[in-house]
């Protein structure tokens, strides 16, 4: 494994950043372990603000932890929009051009407000608009939604436009972190890193178990950043198969953890196999990487350890429920519960 530790968060672009929002989550996993939600500092607020959360990331992502953050907008816009404003195609010269037009990080300003006010910050605002068609090539690919599209279901316009000065902020706070891929394809070893994601691309392979869809959108960014790192999916979606032009572009436009070419999918249908998730190898079988069995759990691959079972070996399994990784026999993976929340019998040493 790469990293130690996985944190997922879906975030939200209500109010203002001082606002408590039952919207703003964070999941985290330590160790190969199971994803945890985690709250706010002890407080008057419930729910996390956007400050706050940016605090705690700082606090994080600065301890000798090697650590992947995966959070759920966009971090840059358009090329037509860089064409639009005659900007540099530089990530961080954006990051300061959005903060002077669109500040949503300041004390009592929100996305709304900026949109939609009379006065000179909201028409300060308005010299940085972009239009709905405009979408960025890794949007195109996942059909996602363009970060102008505001008002609809679905929409990541809003979260956006709130969370990027944040992402400056971070930046600034923590200039060696590397924010993927501005900073390069391979994050380095032992580092910790900030990546996009899409949780449409995630969320499918993990049972909701009574959370809400934010909750639940946050444990499965969080549990497949853990799992992809553990059955080697994770090193093929940080290097995605781009020609040299849409390289080039993703320096400045981003690109979405889990696109993985940039080959435009033969169908609707097809759409995933093209430029989704890494997939399992081919194969029906029951220790085939990938397979999940009845009971939700999801084999990773095997470990090359003697098993307890006649001719057999220990393969890691990863329960689609709580997230916990044990170790079970080829032959019991059909049938295997979760050991930790699903009465299943002890997993084997791994």
């Amino acid at each position: 494994m790469q990293f130690q530790r996985t944190i997922g968060i879906d975030y939200s672009g209500a109010k203002t950043a001082d606002s408590s929002l039952p919207g703003l989550r964070v999941y985290q996993t330590e160790s190969g372990g199971p994803a945890a939600e985690i709250g706010p500092p002890p407080g008057p607020q419930h729910y996390w603000t956007r400050r706050t959360l940016a605090g705690w990331l700082i606090e994080r992502l600065a301890e000798p932890i090697s650590t992947i953050v995966g959070i759920d907008h966009a971090f840059s816009f358009p090329e037509a929009y860089f064409e639009e404003h005659a900007l540099p195609r530089d990530w961080d010269v954006f990051l300061d051009d959005f903060h002077r037009h669109w500040p949503t990080d300041m004390p009592g300003l929100s996305v709304d407000s900026l949109r939609h006010g009379g006065d000179a910050a909201a028409a300060l605002a308005a010299c940085r608009k972009g239009q709905t068609r405009w979408r960025r090539k890794a949007e195109e690919l996942a059909r996602g939604k363009s970060v102008f599209h505001f008002g609809v279901t679905g929409q990541v316009a809003k979260s956006t436009h709130a969370g990027l000065p944040f992402l400056r902020h971070i930046r600034r706070a923590l200039p060696k972190l590397h924010v993927w891929p501005f900073d390069g394809w391979k994050i380095p070893t032992n580092s910790s890193a900030l990546v996009e994601a899409y949780p449409r691309l995630y969320s499918a392979a993990y049972a909701t178990e009574g959370r809400t869809a934010d909750q639940h959108d946050a444990f499965a960014t969080a549990s497949w950043l853990r799992d992809a790192d553990v059955d080697g999916r994770l090193p093929q979606a940080l290097a995605p198969k781009l020609s040299k032009v849409t390289a080039r572009l993703a320096r400045h436009e981003g690109w979405i953890l889990g696109v993985i070419s940039d080959q435009p999918p033969a169908s609707k249908s097809a759409a995933g196999k093209v430029t989704g998730l890494p997939r399992a190898r081919p194969g029906k079988g029951t220790t085939t990487p990938g397979y999940r069995n009845p009971n939700g759990q999801v084999v990773i691959g095997p470990t090359g350890r003697a098993g307890t079972d006649h001719n057999q070996q220990v393969y890691r399994l990863c329960c689609g429920q709580c997230g916990v990784n044990y170790g079970a026999n080829g032959s019991d993976i059909h049938a295997r519960r979760c050991p930790a929340c699903g009465g299943g019998k002890p997993g084997l040493v791994i």
